[in-house]
């Protein structure tokens, strides 16, 4: 197995085994709940209070920058979104040559299957991406992109990034189900 084989493994063995199959099933009011209030989301062009909302079509990100402090707590569209866009969509465009990928042009999903056919096509180019590195372009940074680290860095990068926010997106997908569930006394 090559280097590049074995960066994308790691992450496609997450995918395939945790993440993806944690997404099965996920539905509008699963997609858009807010846990507290304030919380950034994906709305209706329109309708965000945040700072600098950003998007193309008829949904919007909610945005700010510089970043609030303490940053706002996000759905699960909003953490998707984030995934497409910023940790995956940049990256295949700089890295592969794939389209262009921006937050302010970007035509965020109005829904919960929007959303999970957007990751699948974005996740599905970075693997192929990955998969078709040479030994010498992980060594060297990338000649595109704003990042000048090893390519392999970057790879290792998005791979944790998707992790950490997967398990962000699984939890609340949890206290979704366990919301209206009373909590066990302790005695």
């Amino acid at each position: 197995m090559t280097r590049s084989e074995r960066l994308a493994e790691q992450l496609d063995w997450y995918w395939h085994r945790n993440l993806r199959p944690r997404l099965d099933g996920l539905t509008d009011a699963e997609y858009f709940w807010e846990p507290v209030p304030d919380c950034w989301s994906v709305r209706p062009r329109g309708t965000s209070t945040a700072p600098a909302p950003v998007g193309s079509g008829a949904w919007t990100l909610d945005f700010a920058l510089p970043e609030p402090v303490p940053a706002p707590v996000t759905t699960i569209a909003w953490r998707l979104a984030h995934i497409v866009v910023s940790c995956l969509g940049y990256r295949v465009g700089w890295y592969f040559g794939g389209p262009d990928v921006d937050a302010e042009t970007f035509p965020y999903a109005g829904t919960a299957d929007e959303a999970l056919h957007q990751l699948d096509e974005m996740y599905g180019r970075w693997n192929t991406g990955v998969r078709a590195l040479s030994d010498a372009a992980l060594d060297n940074p990338p000649t595109a992109g704003p990042e000048q680290f090893p390519l392999e860095n970057r790879v290792l990068h998005v791979n944790r990034e998707l992790i950490h926010h997967g398990a962000e997106i699984s939890l609340l997908r949890d206290l979704y189900l366990h919301q209206n569930t009373p909590a066990p006394r302790r005695t």
